[in-house]
């Protein structure tokens, strides 16, 4: 039986602020923004994003309410919560930074490949990794 990771979700506070960094500065590819609604009937959006080639998305969902609104940006508690592994670990890093993206650690290599670690649109930390 397959089992696989279909999607995560970032709380944002726009849609389309969302779709432009993920898009624009890093690349992803907007699978899907359908209108949808809320439990209640109230609408929203149903907004998918993926890296190319990569089978899991991120569910982009602007936040309901003062509680979901408390986690934009800290949706990991301060630490690295995302992951995104790239073929030329250079070549993305350089792209990326030409783009806007802000790194907080320079490049590095660990016993598990080359790392930097980004911050996105909201402030949740990410690491940017690649082959050693």
């Amino acid at each position: 039986m397959m089992v696989r990771l279909d999607l995560i979700t970032i709380v944002v506070d726009d849609y389309d602020d969302a779709i432009a960094f993920f898009t624009g500065a890093l690349g992803f590819d907007l699978v899907e923004d359908s209108p949808s609604l809320t439990n209640d009937g109230r609408p929203k959006r149903w907004v998918v994003v993926r890296p190319p080639g990569a089978e899991t998305g991120v569910l982009l969902a602007r936040a309901d309410g003062p509680r979901q609104a408390a986690v934009v940006g800290n949706q990991a508690a301060g630490r690295v919560g995302f992951f995104l592994r790239v073929e030329d670990f250079d070549a993305a890093h350089a792209r990326m930074t030409a783009a806007g993206v802000e790194f907080v650690s320079p490049p590095r290599t660990e016993p598990y490949g080359r790392l930097a670690v980004f911050l996105d649109l909201a402030g949740n930390r990410w690491d940017l990794l690649g082959p050693a």
